[in-house]
């Protein structure tokens, strides 16, 4: 398995950088400095919770434009999703690990599609947060049910797939 096959993957993908699989990013305290000065939004305010949030602007859809700096964070540069790892692992062969990928993009668009406008800029919270309201209803209509049941899919995937099994944190 070759490294840019890994690398042809990542920059495919992206999801661990556009909001899709996690809200905000665990930092040490020592890297916060830093990270805002890379031109990310710090959080500080709370140790349980210091970090930058998603989705993360320095990501230019298949590029991470501070991934060769020093000062890249050590969260992004230790996360490797189970698609990856398995793909390194020469568990599965590159097409099969780009369709897993293609499948997860394809019903994130789907739902997409089915979510209401919102002010909140990450996918992630907006998914938890409709899928909270919905679930919330005496009665759902087809369109509700449909997304519940996209959701769901979708929110299996990320664990399956990509090692997140709650909303910010992910299987090392």
């Amino acid at each position: 398995m070759s490294e840019s096959n890994a690398q042809t993957l990542c920059k495919a993908c992206g999801l661990c950088c556009s909001g899709h699989l996690f809200s905000w990013v665990r930092l040490n305290a020592n890297e916060l400095d830093k990270t805002e000065a890379l031109g990310l939004k710090v959080i500080r305010n709370d140790p349980r919770q210091r970090g930058f949030l998603q989705p993360c602007p320095v990501w230019q859809g298949g590029i991470c434009t501070v991934y060769t700096l020093p000062d890249y964070p050590r969260s992004c540069e230790k996360y490797k999703c189970i698609v990856l790892r398995k793909l390194l692992d020469e568990e599965i062969d590159f097409p099969d690990a780009t369709n897993q990928i293609e499948e997860t993009l394809g019903l994130i668009r789907e739902v997409e599609n089915l979510l209401p406008a919102s002010a909140i800029t990450s996918f992630r919270e907006r998914l938890i947060a409709h899928k909270e309201d919905v679930e919330k209803l005496d009665e759902q209509n087809l369109i509700e049910k449909e997304f519940l049941q996209k959701a769901g899919e979708l929110l299996n995937l990320y664990e399956s797939r990509f090692g997140v099994d709650d909303f910010i944190d992910y299987e090392k």
